[in-house]
Order: C-alpha cells, then sequence, then structure tokens
C-alpha cells in the first residue's frame, strides 16, 4: 500500500505535510495545531509521530499541543537538540529511521540553519526538505554559509530526477518573480509558474527535474555566462545568486 500524503496550510504561508500507511501517521514539521488536527479528524487517522526538519518556531510551535492532544511521539536531529522541543527519538544525518511503514534516510541539509535535516523516502519517491531546497529557491542563509548550502543543494540534487520534492512555505511568486528575472526566457519557469497561479498545482510541491528546469539555485551551470561569471565554480556562482536574491525586491 503506498504512503497517502497531504499537504496541510498554516500560519500565513507554512506547509506541514501529512503521511499515512499501513504502519501509522506522522506529520512532517508542526507550525500550527489546528489545521493538522482538522486533517486527522477528517480523515480518522491516530497521529503517532511528529517529525521536525529544524529549529525555527514556525516549524515547532505546535508540537506541545500536538503531543497533547495525540500522545504522538517526536523525532528529530540529535545534533540540534538543544533547539528543538523534547525528542522521544533522535536521529543523526546518514542514519535511517522507519516512517509510516518505510525507510526513511536524514540528509544533513544545514545552510539556512545549522542542524537543518531533510528526510528521504526512497520507495515513495519523496524528500520533505522544509527551509534549505524550496520551490524556485532555497532558504536564507541565517546560520551557515554559501558552501555549505551549496553542499546541501548537491546532497538533494543528487536524488533520482523523478523525486517529489516537499518544501515548507509557498514562496513561488516571490521566488518565482526573482527566477524569471535572472532567465526571462525560461519557457518551463513561466508554464510552472501560470500553472501555479491558475490553481492547477500545488505550489511546494514539485519533482525534482522541475525544480532543475526552474530553479535558479539549480541552474548555476546555465545562468553562469549571463551573470558574467565564466570560469567560476559553481559555489561563487551560487552565492552571487543568493546574494542577489537576498537584495531583491521583485
Amino acid at each position: 500500500m503506498a504512503l497517502q500524503l497531504v499537504p496541510i496550510r498554516c500560519l500565513s504561508d507554512n506547509y506541514a505535510w501529512l503521511l499515512h500507511g499501513p504502519a501509522g501517521t506522522a506529520v512532517i514539521d508542526a507550525p500550527e495545531a489546528g489545521p493538522i488536527l482538522s486533517e486527522l479528524g477528517a480523515r480518522g487517522w491516530q497521529l503517532d509521530l511528529i517529525v521536525l526538519t529544524h529549529h525555527h518556531d514556525d516549524h515547532i510551535q505546535a508540537v506541545a499541543d500536538l503531543v497533547d492532544m495525540t500522545g504522538a511521539r517526536v523525532l528529530g536531529n540529535v545534533n540540534d537538540a538543544a533547539r528543538l522541543p523534547p525528542l522521544d527519538l533522535e536521529v543523526r544525518p546518514g542514519e535511517t529511521f522507519q516512517l509510516c511503514g518505510e525507510e526513511a534516510r536524514v540528509i544533513d541539509v544545514s545552510g539556512h540553519t545549522i542542524g537543518h535535516i531533510a528526510v528521504h523516502l526512497p520507495q515513495s519517491g519523496m524528500v520533505f526538505t522544509a527551509d534549505s531546497l524550496m520551490a524556485i529557491g532555497c532558504g536564507r542563509l541565517f546560520e551557515g554559509d554559501a558552501p555549505m548550502m551549496w553542499g546541501s543543494l548537491s546532497r538533494l540534487n543528487a536524488l533520482p530526477a523523478d523525486t517529489q520534492v516537499c518544501s515548507g512555505h509557498d514562496y513561488c511568486r516571490s521566488n518565482g518573480a526573482f527566477a524569471l528575472s535572472v532567465e526571462p526566457e525560461n519557457s518551463a519557469l513561466r508554464k510552472r509558474l501560470d500553472d501555479v497561479a491558475a490553481g492547477t498545482r500545488p505550489c511546494a510541491q514539485a519533482t525534482l527535474a522541475e525544480e532543475r528546469a526552474t530553479n535558479p539555485f539549480l541552474r548555476v551551470a546555465e545562468l553562469r555566462d549571463s551573470l558574467g561569471m565564466q570560469g567560476q565554480p559553481d559555489v561563487e556562482v551560487f552565492a552571487r545568486l543568493r546574494q542577489m536574491k537576498d537584495n531583491f525586491r521583485g
């Protein structure tokens, strides 16, 4: 039986991701209790596990309420445990754990924060990236630096092309505006943004192949010349793009 995946809009632009399978129900991140509990109730599912990607409040602030209401256990990166809610299950990058009956792999995606993890489900072909690789973008570098984030994106970019990338926010419009400013002739990008605007596809979910075709932070080779950075290494092109995005007011 394939896992069921439910995207849940929370707060103003966050996403939590509800997973259900024969071995239980889990949620990736806990931005807001109400919408998560509502989806659980509508489906008659009992929450067993809360998986945390990083310590920012908009990803963890509903943990206490969810634990109180459901008794779910909490899983997170032991290397960031001091900044996370109390963990029942501690994991490290490179390790695996059971998630709704499937093996899940923990990937270090530090950069936005130190200790940020992504969760990859090879069998179902999904990866939960939160604020690392995002829809048509990547997270700001609040704690890490460009080489760290570039390494994280490179690890994610090595996954199979048909992997479903499930990120943590609906930033498609602002990210898309920046992407168009640096690659205005990208027809795949324009089609993706048109589909999002028409409501025919979710914002924060796409295949890795789609991100490779539309996300400027995965397109450094294609953008190197237009940025006047011929001969510069990928990480330097990425750093320039990240700086440009930080200053973008489109």
